[in-house]
């Protein structure tokens, strides 16, 4: 079997849909009939409650597996959906910045864990924290694309910038070949005229592809954690849960042009002029 396309679903800005992305997006890939493992890198552990895995009640988890504590297959849980499976996280994660600070080669632990079992899917989605943190970077680094959700409003803009500078910087420095999956505008609303703007700006000047797909606001997306479900088992039939599916679609699709694109510098990018 092919080695997984690992993508890591990155942005330093928290509430932008981020933990909703790697969630449905994985959940929707399993459901195309696509082997898909779900790691959750972020000490909040959200994208492990929103699959029903308590961050609070999990003893091992991928903390464990990246210190070499515990085999990959012994962390590894199931969802409630068949192809779909979730390596956790629990607060204790955060003590890994303090762990591998002195540690050689540091930004490639989580990488090389991955290397174990990345033979047995077609996907890996990595869910990394709000910021741009020694965890952050390892799941850069153990990534192969980065997709960038990105909210639609002004803020959200400036903070990309930075994000692809940071990706610049692993291509560069760790020697990493990096490449942008693309961006995905979420919590769109195109009855406002600042999502209608933001989209289009994106659209205009990002240096990478966007998505075709928007994630609407939607009150199924939010409430679907709560029930510890993914949207496509809570409510398969809302806005949010259908764009979804076409995302994995979209993605599914990129097979066929992979390595196909050119792939142009981010230089410069974020000088936006949004009139609202």
């Amino acid at each position: 079997m092919a080695m997984a396309r690992v993508i890591a679903v990155c942005n330093q800005k928290g509430g932008v849909g981020k933990t909703t992305t790697a969630v449905n997006l994985g959940a929707y890939l399993a459901a195309a009939g696509k082997k898909t493992l779900l790691v959750d890198f972020d000490p909040q552990g959200n994208a492990s409650s929103a699959l029903g895995h308590s961050p609070l009640h999990t003893t091992t988890s991928v903390y464990h597996g990246v210190l070499g504590h515990a085999e990959p297959k012994a962390i590894i849980r199931p969802s409630q959906l068949y192809n779909f499976h979730l390596i956790p996280a629990a607060p204790h994660l955060a003590g890994l910045l303090i762990e591998l600070v002195n540690e050689k080669d540091r930004e490639h632990f989580l990488r090389r864990f991955l290397h174990y079992v990345r033979h047995d899917y077609d996907y890996v989605l990595i869910d990394l924290p709000p910021s741009l943190s020694l965890l952050t970077v390892n799941g850069l680094v153990a990534g192969d694309e980065v997709l960038i959700p990105v909210q639609a409003e002004y803020y959200s803009l400036e903070g990309i910038g930075q994000l692809l500078e940071t990706v610049d910087l692993v291509k560069r420095n760790l020697h990493h070949p990096l490449t942008i999956a693309g961006a995905l505008l979420t919590m769109y609303d195109k009855r406002e005229h600042l999502s209608r703007e933001v989209g289009k700006n994106i659209r205009r000047h990002f240096p990478y592809q966007v998505f075709d797909t928007e994630i609407p606001r939607s009150v199924a997306l939010a409430e679907a954690p709560s029930f510890s479900k993914p949207v496509l088992l809570h409510r398969p039939d809302s806005n949010g849960a259908l764009a979804y599916r076409r995302l994995a679609d979209e993605i599914i699709a990129q097979e066929r042009t992979r390595g196909a694109r050119e792939i142009v510098g981010a230089k410069n990018f974020g000088n936006f002029n949004v009139a609202i």
